[in-house]
């Protein structure tokens, strides 16, 4: 199933470190050769400081004990450097340890500066030795103690574009320590400043605005409230536009928080109208599912598609998420995606047909008849879809279904009033880019 693997389209918007978990799960998954997967984690650590995992997995590679020369003298330069760099952040460090010291720092940080500088003799050069000893630190895998000096020299930094990169960095640890809440508020942090810097160029902006969607499928796929926030994130107009123009396998994992989430079906329509642009774009399973299920009306063809879907969410790094139950291992969110993929077949399939023959249906819910019949009429109690089986003659029945006047007047209503912000934040942004110039 590795024809669907998104990873090489993911990885060239991820840090390299970011790269890791998802070669570790392709590798537990056995989507592709053990070798291609080893030589793949080499050929990162090449380009970082972790030079030790570098050499244990060269000698796991090639079943050995001896490793490369370069290796080991690479080896040697980071610890020197690593030295070096702990000896020039050192005296802010110090500072930073110190709990009665730092109580002096102020919001304003100017003022820091100042008073660095007059009191600790800590300037400029100290601060930058801080950001620098916090880069090396992350670049050799420690994410805990790179996560703490970042976010203490974002509290020191007044220079704009090196507080951005501080913040990549603490998200990209804070991500990779599994922080999930915390990762969560840099994230929106991110995002705060991305829509509202001013950029020399629109393609940088939605350059940014895409490597902050696919570093957020971390958080997103693990936070409690995640697949509600992906939506509020990814159905954005200007991040929905970047998914559109440049990362159009993105609609992957917008598709499957809509389809497990109940509470955004209001969404679903103008999501519908998205596929149906990029169907041609983008070739996968799940868009295949939604639009045979709401397009094309194809229902023995969505059934097909069901199956792959299953292979596709099991075999990805993010919606394949396993819970381990005692001695058991499941995949909560493939459960889920099945339980609401057969629901839309039927709930779209009974709209059409007013009666419906019950030996149809299993094949096209891929249950069996028992299954099929259980999972109908468990559909019917617990949910507000106005249908009744009719058991001598072993069809399901549904009820004529009239809109309701009202409910349409306000549901227009609020689109109208939704487009109307729009437009009026694209107006004052436009004109607070113009005023900036």
């Amino acid at each position: 199933m590795a024809t669907h693997d998104l990873t090489p389209r993911i990885a060239p918007n991820l840090d390299r470190h970011l790269v890791f978990p998802i070669l570790e799960f392709l590798q537990e998954r056995e989507l592709y050769p053990d070798e291609q997967i080893l030589k793949s984690k080499i050929e990162l650590l090449s380009k970082t400081n972790m030079i030790d995992y570098a050499m244990d997995i060269h000698k796991s590679l090639y079943h050995t004990e001896d490793v490369p020369k370069d290796m080991v003298e690479r080896r040697a330069e980071v610890v020197a450097r690593l030295k070096a760099l702990e000896e020039a952040a050192a005296p802010l460090v110090s500072f930073l340890q110190n709990a009665n010291a730092v109580q002096e720092l102020r919001a304003d940080k100017h003022y820091n500066l100042e008073m660095l500088n007059d009191f600790y003799q800590i300037g400029l050069e100290q601060i930058e030795a801080l950001y620098q000893y916090a880069k090396f630190q992350f670049e050799c895998g420690n994410y805990s103690g790179a996560a703490d000096y970042l976010y203490q020299y974002r509290a020191l930094c007044t220079n704009g574009e090196r507080s951005l990169s501080a913040l990549w960095g603490k998200l990209a640890a804070e991500i990779l320590m599994q922080n999930w809440d915390i990762a969560f508020e840099e994230l929106n942090r991110l995002k705060e400043i991305i829509d509202s810097k001013s950029y020399a160029s629109p393609l940088n902006q939605v350059q940014s605005r895409i490597w902050l969607m696919h570093w957020s499928l971390f958080i997103f796929f693990n936070h409690d409230n995640g697949r509600t926030h992906i939506i509020d994130l990814f159905n954005q107009d200007k991040y929905l536009n970047a998914i559109q123009t440049n990362a159009p396998h993105l609609l992957r994992y917008l598709a499957t928080a809509l389809i497990v989430n109940k509470r955004r079906r209001t969404q679903f329509k103008d999501f519908i109208k998205v596929i149906q642009q990029e169907q041609y774009a983008f070739e996968d399973p799940i868009i295949e599912f939604l639009t045979c299920v709401y397009v094309n009306y194809d229902f023995d063809g969505a059934q097909k598609k069901m199956r792959e879907c299953e292979e596709v969410i099991l075999n990805d790094p993010f919606l394949g998420k396993r819970v381990e139950e005692g001695s058991f291992s499941t995949v909560p969110l493939r459960d889920e995606f099945l339980e609401n993929a057969r629901l839309f077949i039927f709930e779209t399939y009974c709209w059409i047909h007013q009666r419906i023959d019950m030996g149809v249906l299993p094949e096209k819910l891929n249950l069996n008849y028992e299954e099929a019949e259980s999972w109908i009429v468990n559909l019917i109690t617990t949910s507000k879809l106005p249908a009744k089986i009719d058991s001598k003659s072993g069809t399901v029945f549904m009820e004529p279904n009239h809109p309701n006047v009202y409910q349409q007047i306000i549901d227009h209503t609020k689109a109208l009033s939704g487009r109307t912000y729009k437009l009026v934040n694209q107006v004052l942004e436009k004109s607070q880019a113009q005023a900036a110039r």
